[in-house]
């Protein structure tokens, strides 16, 4: 596992929208441009929070069929399961959950307690091509990223936990640095994290020279395409 980022730069990054960090990822990791983010739709239980930025903890989900444990055997496995979101890495975390039933999102794993429970434990929120209830219920200020909004947990448990995890396109491992708002999100490299904030700078002075031009009186192609080149010649 990589070492974890600086706080400074954690909360520089949190300052800064998930689409303007993809958009910088195709500057400082231009090989990235094609994968590591979501690539399908997720209903966001908070869009009006700002981005949040932590580290992975991943984990699977079954809620089709009872899981066959009992007793102090599902209570050690719980044990088991918190203490790898609370310890396995630096805080704060992102809890990333794969549902592998072929009914998809049948059971919520997170609800009322859930949420609360890992936020208690250092996580920011979570994303899941899963399901989420008890939505006005939620933690306070807990993120979720879910795939559909459905009411029942079914017989949902957790299978397997510090796995690689597929989230609606975005492969994801345990410990990486993942930044994710309202729009979705994405899988920062460690190594990749300290040129973003330099880069999302770079492309909102380009961006402005044509929004500018844009809202002026006179604006036409033959200015568009002075404006296009004055974005070209802004390097750094």
């Amino acid at each position: 596992m990589s070492a974890p980022i600086t706080p400074e730069l954690l909360e520089e990054l949190r300052k800064i929208d998930t689409p303007s960090i993809c958009n910088a990822m195709e500057i400082v990791a231009p090989e990235r441009r094609g994968f590591g983010y979501t690539t399908k739709p997720l209903f966001c239980l908070r869009p009006g929070l700002p981005a949040m930025v932590g580290y992975a903890r991943t984990a699977t989900i079954r809620s089709e069929v009872p899981h066959g444990h009992a007793g102090e055997e599902l209570r050690k496995r719980l044990v088991d399961y918190y203490t790898y979101v609370e310890k396995a890495g630096p805080v704060p975390s992102i809890i990333v959950v794969q549902d592998m039933d072929e009914s998809v999102g049948k059971g919520s794993f997170w609800g009322e307690v859930f949420t609360n429970v890992h936020k208690g434990l250092g996580a920011l929120g979570a994303i899941t091509n899963g399901s989420v209830r008890d939505l006005p219920d939620a933690a306070t200020d807990f993120q979720i990223l879910a795939g559909m909004v459905l009411p029942s947990h079914a017989w949902v448990n957790v299978r397997e936990w510090g796995v690689g995890v597929t989230v609606h396109g975005m492969e994801v491992a345990s410990g990486d640095l993942i930044h994710a708002d309202q729009h979705g999100a994405i899988v920062i490299p460690h190594e990749a994290a300290e040129a973003l904030p330099a880069a999302v700078d770079l492309i909102a002075r380009r961006e402005r020279i044509m929004i500018s031009a844009a809202k002026e009186p006179g604006f036409t192609v033959e200015v568009l395409a002075r404006k296009l080149g004055e974005m070209a010649a802004l390097q750094s």
